[in-house]
């Protein structure tokens, strides 16, 4: 007796069937147990947050407080060794292809589940179903391939089984502080691996993510796309989602007569922003200025060590450091755009400093930067009497 599907596809509807069910289970991931469960950066109804579970269940067997746990550790102890998978730790071949292996791992340390997993579904159901039959929902998928799709639906099965362990598991945690592009220079490795983020829902922008972990939308650039933002804005149309909290959104005053503490306050919240802006606006500028005057020798110092000059301490090892040495020891007006960034970002640093102390030293810092004559420098000091604090917008 043959086996009848409830669906009879071609090849190709096989395939885009494959991948529908998939995005499904990283919608339900980079939704609801990333950006609403781990971060709070959003509300979902009731209904819908337990749709987003009960999926996850069928197609992942994960348990929410393990996985929200987990992350919140890997925040926590970002490229340190207790980073439940940092590839600087454990190297990149190992996270990317033993990712849910160390996910796994760390999910059966108590202490992190204790630590970390607070204020994660704790009901009847987590108590008595998904929670103790964490397996039958992945058996139950399997079945219900079958039944869909015939003897092929063991295939559709297996994907979606390696789906999520290989891309968000592998490819997030690990290329995601391994390689890519980066606007922010936050304490740690993490980069956006694409600009658009549809494969794996938005979580490509993963540099984005760490500069504002509790941001419910990922890209920051006009350019970005972020596919798991679009859905949040398309439930919160259907008042299925509420958003809670967005990056902090630099802007601007022209009427500001001097720097006051709106100005200080609004470049603590800003930090990260303003140093981007910095970097393009500030060194990019004194860099190709300087590299047409250069020469040869000079423009092949100017190439080695362009790169370092916006790089965080962290990301530079020895070779590194020793190259944007050579290269600010040789070149006066790299060098004094290089010491200025170090001092305005040491301004934030400074835990003890009030907010009238702050005000004072961006004073003065904004007094001897147009005091160098570096004409990119002078205007980037001018604009900063313009920062002002306003609330982020949807």
């Amino acid at each position: 007796m043959s086996l009848i599907p409830i669906f009879d596809l071609p090849w190709w509807g096989i395939v885009l069937a494959i991948l529908g069910l998939t995005h499904i289970t990283i919608a339900s991931v980079t939704i609801y147990l990333h950006r609403y469960q781990a971060h709070r950066a959003l509300d979902l109804h009731p209904l819908l947050a337990h749709f987003f579970r009960f999926w996850l269940w069928l197609t992942t067997g994960m348990n929410t407080r393990a996985w929200v746990a987990v992350h919140r550790k890997h925040h926590a102890f970002v490229e340190q060794e207790a980073d439940p998978h940092s590839p600087q730790q454990r190297g990149i071949n190992k996270v990317l292809f033993e990712g849910a292996e160390l996910y796994k791992q760390e999910a059966a340390n108590r202490e992190t589940l204790t630590s970390y997993g607070h204020q994660t579904p704790d009901d009847w159901l987590e108590r008595n179903v998904y929670r103790p039959f964490q397996n039958y929902g992945i058996v139950l998928m399997l079945l219900l391939d079958i039944a869909m799709f015939g003897i092929i639906g063991i295939t559709v099965w297996a994907v979606q089984m390696a789906w999520i362990p290989f891309f968000a598991a592998g490819v997030i945690n690990g290329i995601g502080h391994w390689g890519g592009y980066r606007n922010y220079e936050c304490a740690d490795a993490s980069t956006n691996i694409v600009p658009w983020g549809i494969l794996i829902g938005g979580e490509e922008l993963h540099n984005n993510h760490h500069a504002f972990a509790s941001s419910a939308r990922f890209s920051c650039k006009w350019w970005e796309l972020d596919i798991g933002w679009f859905y949040i804005r398309l439930l919160t149309v259907f008042r299925l989602a509420r958003i809670r909290r967005l990056a902090p959104r630099l802007r601007l005053n022209v009427s500001k007569p001097e720097i006051d503490m709106e100005s200080a306050r609004a470049l603590v919240s800003n930090r990260l922003q303003i140093m981007s802006r910095y970097a393009r606006r500030v060194i990019r500028q004194v860099y190709q200025e300087e590299k047409a005057k250069a020469d040869s020798a000079g423009r092949r110092l100017l190439k080695q060590g362009r790169k370092f000059l916006h790089r965080s301490d962290y990301r530079m090892d020895q070779k590194a450091r020793q190259r944007l040495e050579s290269l600010i020891q040789a070149n006066s007006s790299i060098r004094v755009v290089y010491e200025f960034s170090q001092r305005l970002q040491s301004l934030w640093t400074e835990k003890s400093m009030s907010y009238e102390a702050l005000t004072k030293a961006l004073r003065d810092w904004c007094e001897q930067a147009d005091a160098t004559g570096i004409e990119a420098l002078r205007e980037f000091a001018r604009e900063i009497r313009m920062y002002t604090t306003a609330p982020a917008m949807v």
